[in-house]
């Protein structure tokens, strides 16, 4: 996905030039003489009518034909580039256009004009590419940003949207940021089944069985886990399983969820307009959705005070919701949603939130991203606390990391091997399953009693 439908540039070429895209690039001087050409011989108002894609073609027309009139003599490779870095200059992005048309990229990280990274299959790298000038960059960043009507200055150092194109963009500028103008652009990858997910490894059968059987059965499931985890990826395959009957309300801060059932209500908060005012919260959106009548409430993260609304909704009649919470064990995932609900205005003593938290959720699921890059499920935990106990947990599966045998090459070496172990599951939960008419997989079993189960507490 690209974020080429920008308007025409109209900026002083003395400005500053564009970066280089390659060593082999042709020198900045000359991109930034066909791009004062350009700018001169097209009419603004004529490409303000035309379609994105018209006016690259259009544009492309243009300096092709200056090139050929006026020089220099280019060998059919450097003439393509050319015109292109001088096109994405003009209409879009400059270096960072390529980046963006390459699928395989997930995030990209602008430490200041010097320093670019990028994400590739859960992996960083640094690319040889750069700005010319910190104006560049800043004239880069204004233009994303002017396109969802926001601006960045010293008076407002800090933009967090989401672009028409989908991306997640976050930018910060001095003085807040001593390396200078930091842009990051994250880019949602398409959805994913739970199929999908089982051929990469993400999962294995037994625990796709157990969790179709949870969502189906109403269980109330959050998913945790860390930054670039795959939280919101594993929610959107688990919400496909959700009957196309049940009218769904999804709530995010950045709208990412990509459901594919007909009755589905998407809201997306609103940040404060320039003015300091206009903002609805995630917390605004989960009291309103109550009023909507929802069968399942989705929340792509809780991460403040609207985890009391949540946590009200899940235990008074929305069986089957879902939400996702950053936490780097299931026992974290807990204390942080306790931590959560008392940041409402509210004041819930610890042992209330506690009660609440029993009260609402079932399932627990645990993602963690790996150091080769591969994001699994390490652990699939059971709630069995009631009332104002401390939390009490059981795991039902769990991912048993694997020591590298003696002789293994590099690539074998960095590359994370294990298995699923599958636990028992308490009568309560199985029959649970049972009266909704789904089986428990013969993977995992049933015990009679809980106490006989590999429990642990979690402090709250």
């Amino acid at each position: 996905m690209s974020l080429r439908s920008r308007v025409i540039a109209t900026r002083d070429p003395a400005d500053g030039g564009p970066g280089t895209a390659t060593p082999a690039d042709r020198d900045e001087g000359l991109v930034a003489v066909y791009r004062t050409k350009l700018l001169e011989e097209i009419d603004l108002a004529e490409m303000s009518t035309l379609q994105a894609a018209e006016r690259r073609v259009r544009l492309e027309r243009v300096l092709g034909h200056i090139i050929s009139r006026e020089g220099p003599v280019l060998s059919s490779t450097e003439r393509t580039q050319l015109i292109r870095r001088v096109v994405d200059e003009a209409l879009g992005l400059g270096i960072l256009e390529p980046l963006l048309a390459d699928a395989s990229i997930t995030e990209i990280m602008v430490n200041g004009p010097d320093s670019i990274f990028v994400e590739r299959a859960g992996r960083v790298e640094q690319l040889p590419l750069r700005f010319t000038s910190s104006e560049q960059l800043m004239q880069t960043i204004e233009r994303i940003v002017s396109t969802v009507n926001r601006r960045v200055d010293e008076s407002n150092p800090m933009v967090d949207a989401r672009l028409p194109t989908g991306e997640r963009v976050n930018v910060i500028i001095p003085p807040l940021s001593l390396t200078g103008a930091t842009l990051t652009i994250r880019r949602f990858p398409r959805a994913y089944s739970l199929a999908e997910l089982l051929e990469i490894g993400s999962l294995d059968e037994h625990m796709l069985m157990f969790l179709a059987a949870c969502v189906r059965a109403r269980f109330n499931i959050i998913v945790s886990g860390g930054t670039g985890s795959g939280k919101t990826t594993l929610l959107n395959a688990l919400s496909a399983l959700i009957p196309p009957h049940e009218r769904i309300i999804t709530i995010e801060d950045s709208a990412e969820l990509q459901l594919q059932q007909d009755h589905v209500i998407r809201l997306e908060s609103r940040p404060a307009n320039v003015e300091g005012k206009g903002q609805i919260t995630i917390r605004d959106l989960v009291r309103n959705s109550l009023r909507m009548r929802p069968d399942r409430i989705i929340v792509g993260e809780v991460r403040g005070g609207e985890t009391l609304d949540m946590l009200q909704a899940m235990s008074t009649g929305h069986d089957g919701s879902l939400a996702t919470v950053h936490a780097n064990t299931a026992e974290d995932a807990l204390t942080r949603l306790q931590t959560l609900g008392s940041m409402s205005e509210v004041d819930v003593p610890f042992e209330a939130l506690r009660d609440q938290i029993n009260s609402a959720v079932d399932i627990l699921i645990q993602l963690t991203r790996a150091a080769d890059g591969s994001r699994r499920i390490t652990e699939i935990a059971l709630l069995l606390s009631h009332g104002r106990e401390q939390f009490r947990i059981a795991t039902a599966t769990r991912f048993v990391a694997q020591p590298y045998v003696s002789g293994a090459t590099d690539d074998e070496i960095r590359r994370v091997r294990g298995y699923y172990e599958h636990l028992p599951l308490p009568r309560l939960l199985a029959d649970r399953l049972y009266v909704a008419g789904e089986a428990v997989p013969p993977a995992f079993g049933v015990v009679e009693s809980v106490d006989v189960l590999n429990t642990r507490e979690a402090t709250g």
